[in-house]
């Protein structure tokens, strides 16, 4: 009998399942003087691997000055940082 089959198989695999480029606000501090930071300035900075990836903020880290930051799914904790420091977050919509 093949090894493929004498060998369990463990779980599930949800083939639907949508995987996140994860930032945190530390690394955004690291970009330098840019204003507006969209999903195109993490993949030119190196922060985000795969271009087709939709890119999720976190909020490790703090923020010190007023950014206005796209990406297509933000943290609580991310959001709330964001606006405190004067910034804004937008959702944008699409891969």
């Amino acid at each position: 009998m093949p090894l493929v089959r004498r060998l369990p198989k463990y779980g599930f695999h949800n083939p639907f399942r949508s995987e996140y480029a994860i930032v945190n606000l530390k690394a955004l501090n690291a970009l330098g003087a840019v204003e507006q930071i969209t999903p195109q300035v993490l993949i030119d900075a190196g922060l985000v691997k795969r271009k087709t990836q939709p890119v999720k903020i976190l909020g490790l880290g703090e923020v010190g000055r007023p950014l206005v930051v796209q990406a297509h799914k933000f943290s609580k904790s991310a959001m709330e940082k964001i606006q405190a420091a004067g910034g804004r977050a937008e959702v944008i919509h699409g891969v």
